[in-house]
């Protein structure tokens, strides 16, 4: 089933991108103590981002650093091409990392 970024034609998917660049919360309660959680969404949101923008992922703070769960599931990411950047560290606990699609 395509999801409501998604439309079905002919049987393909085709994802709709963010020509622009954005932000994704994933310092809602509900990643709070689900590392894998916030990687797959992370994943998701690089996958709709168009070569040329970047996506900032927002962690939850109970998560810790991104360095430390985050980095290496980017840096296996197999898809278009990627660079990382550690941004900041929110007042509320949180961390930012900016990916930058190639």
């Amino acid at each position: 089933m395509a999801s409501a970024d998604e439309h079905d034609h002919d049987g393909q998917s085709q994802i709709e991108y963010h020509h622009n660049s954005w932000s994704i919360n994933l310092e809602k309660s509900q990643y709070a103590d689900e590392a894998t959680r916030a990687v797959r969404d992370g994943i998701d949101a690089v996958e709709h981002t168009a070569p040329g923008y970047h996506v900032n992922l927002v962690t939850h703070g109970e998560l810790g650093y991104p360095e430390t769960f985050l980095f290496d599931a980017l840096d296996e990411y197999d898809g278009q091409p990627i660079e990382l950047e550690c941004i900041k560290q929110c007042g509320c606990g949180g961390h930012v990392t900016r990916v930058h699609i190639q």
